[in-house]
């Protein structure tokens, strides 16, 4: 019987919209048979900061057991589908912070030949999640990694409307992750898995 495909899926979340999007990814990258791996980004902001937002304050305890992404997760997965909110239409520090401390795996070439994909959302329409995605992609190319966005390689695409990435406007928290965002989000995990089986196929 074939080895089943080991999937981490490493994200931040502050209010908990990343975080329900990085949920549907995990859900249907384990309805494929894949191993997966839920993991988020140590939170770096002052206890004030988080405090001071009632959703942020809720995201955070509500997520208090899922486990701290460390750089042996990365070096276990076949697939590494990162989730960021956009901030100022980049990835957010807390992501940044733990891709930047893989330094030691690339030197070894361990985050080569990966797949890799990624998430994220904004507040706003037009908020950066393009570039945000892009941007996360920058370092992908640095681990001689194997990105896989879902493109509009599937008709669903065309609702969603992002080849990047999934992603979501949650206009300031007024707007839940929604059946389109959900769909999209099913669809790159199936993507990002099989492209991953196959890779390891041949």
């Amino acid at each position: 019987m074939a080895t089943p495909v080991k999937v981490a899926i490493v994200y931040y979340s502050s209010t908990g919209t990343v975080a329900e999007i990085a949920k549907e990814l995990h859900d249907a990258a384990i309805k494929t048979g894949a191993e997966v791996r839920l993991l988020k980004a140590a939170e770096l902001a002052p206890r004030e900061a988080i405090e001071s937002n009632p959703n942020w304050a809720a995201n955070h305890a509500a997520t208090a057991t899922i486990p701290h992404a460390t750089p042996a997760d990365i070096e276990w997965a076949d697939v590494v589908l990162f989730g960021t909110a956009t901030r100022f239409g980049n990835v957010s520090a807390q992501l940044k912070q733990f891709m930047d401390s893989l330094g030691g795996l690339w030197s070894q070439g361990k985050l080569a030949n990966k797949v890799y994909s990624g998430f994220t959302s904004s507040a706003t329409d037009h908020g950066g999640q393009e570039s945000t995605l892009l941007a996360l992609y920058n370092s992908i190319y640095h681990f001689g990694g194997i990105l896989v966005a879902p493109g509009f390689t599937d008709p669903l695409k065309f609702t969603d409307g992002n080849p990047y990435g999934t992603s979501h406007v949650d206009s300031q928290g007024s707007n839940p992750v929604n059946e389109a965002t959900r769909a999209a989000a099913r669809y790159q995990a199936q993507r990002a898995v099989q492209i991953a089986t196959q890779l390891k196929a041949a």
